[in-house]
């Protein structure tokens, strides 16, 4: 969420860092949608979302004490209900400034009408503790769907997630994970290399692969990325391997040059 994000003024690390989090954790992520910090805005996208039925979505940013921090009133009107003061949330906030002021960084506080904003959360919904800032995270289901607010914040999102949220779509993804290899390839150029890629995916129909060109076709040089998922590391393995040695004896028949991409 967030106008800095749709103007170019924010890079939107956030959904690079989830999208990879749920991915290592054996989940498919299918979608990432950027909507501005309009009420109805965000409700919309909301909506569509839960009517597509995926089992987890996850918002960030625009849970603060600020007048466009209107994500949890855009989610509520989504829902069809209302935010109201959570007492658990209240607490948590109320906690985060009293450690504020016992470490020094402010002398006193109150709970201001912008404070107790970041309590309001919408009806039937549990807070989730923030360990490093000031808004809490935010859980609600809707049906099979659950929904996740977190901070913009990327190191609050970040500590959010990996101590509420991953736990979750672990629960989700049961023993399935997420294995992935690279090759540099240069000397071919993408566009001759495609057709090699389909069929090498058809003989090896649970590995996907994406050429990345890294430069133009006349100085030929891109990598490919192979990933799949599976409960069974020894097997994803070999189903890389496979797919790997496939690719890479037709490579060299055809003039290239591919090395392994380490890290």
């Amino acid at each position: 969420m967030g106008n800095e994000l749709l103007i170019g003024k924010t890079l939107n690390t956030n959904a690079q860092w989830l999208a990879r989090r749920a991915t290592n954790l054996g989940l498919n992520v299918k979608r990432t949608t950027v909507v501005g910090d309009e009420v109805d805005e965000i409700a919309a996208a909301v909506k569509e979302a839960v009517e597509r039925r995926p089992k987890f979505i996850i918002v960030t940013g625009g849970l603060g004490p600020t007048f466009d921090d209107k994500t949890l009133e855009g989610v509520a009107a989504a829902l069809g209900t209302e935010l109201e003061e959570n007492e658990e949330a209240l607490n948590m906030v109320r906690k985060r400034y009293a450690s504020y002021v016992a470490e020094g960084r402010m002398e006193k506080f109150e709970m201001t009408p912008h404070r107790v904003k970041m309590a309001r959360i919408p009806r039937g919904s549990s807070p989730l503790p923030n360990p490093v800032g000031t808004a809490p995270g935010v859980l609600v289901k809707q049906g099979d769907v659950s929904l996740v607010m977190l901070p913009g914040v990327p190191q609050e999102m970040a500590e959010i997630f990996d101590e509420s949220v991953s736990g979750l779509l672990r629960g989700i993804a049961g023993d399935a994970t997420f294995y992935e290899a690279s090759l540099d390839v240069s000397g071919i150029p993408e566009s001759e290399l495609a057709p090699t890629i389909e069929s090498v995916m058809h003989d090896n129909p649970y590995v996907y692969i994406k050429s990345h060109p890294k430069a133009a076709e006349r100085v030929p040089h891109l990598e490919l990325h192979f990933s799949t998922m599976s409960k069974d590391s020894k097997m994803a393995r070999q189903r890389l391997g496979r797919a790997i040695l496939q690719i890479s004896e037709t490579i060299k028949e055809k003039g290239g040059k591919v090395r392994p991409v380490k890290g």
